[in-house]
């Protein structure tokens, strides 16, 4: 499913990123080679954030 439709950001690559050590939505947007646009997916990367790890990474 995307999450960032400016950066077209799916959820599993929000997912690799925070099993790859994003903590905060800014180092998510950095792991995926990506940045910032609108912020409209920010509080969604917030909650994926906030999932274990491995749930992300299934999402």
């Amino acid at each position: 499913m995307y999450v960032c439709i400016c950066n077209a950001l799916t959820d599993r690559q929000i997912g690799d990123a925070i099993c790859g050590g994003a903590k905060r939505p800014c180092e998510v947007y950095t792991a995926c080679n990506s940045k910032a646009q609108c912020g409209g997916c920010t509080r969604t990367i917030l909650s994926i954030l906030r999932q274990d790890p491995q749930e992300a990474k299934g999402s």
